[in-house]
């Protein structure tokens, strides 16, 4: 069956830092940091987000460190 048949599958998303000009991870980008965050604060799960494990890991670890050096908030009320 073609894709164009079946109406409810989904496109696989790509990792959004994967690729040549992609952004490196860094805890001193937070425009960047924030995108990955929900309205509450909180890290965005990488089913909803689209990025790969390992770089996820990556994420979190940038996000918690640019929070515990007050650059990000730990709650957003």
């Amino acid at each position: 069956m073609s894709a164009q048949r079946r109406p409810f599958t989904r496109r696989r998303k790509s990792c959004p830092f994967s690729g040549a000009n992609a952004p490196k991870i860094d805890y001193k980008d937070v425009r960047l940091l924030q995108r990955f965050i929900s309205e509450r604060g909180k890290i965005v799960p990488s089913r909803i987000s689209a990025v790969s494990s390992k770089k996820q890991r990556e994420l979190a670890q940038a996000i918690k460190r640019a929070r515990f050096l007050a650059l990000l908030p730990y709650v957003i009320s």
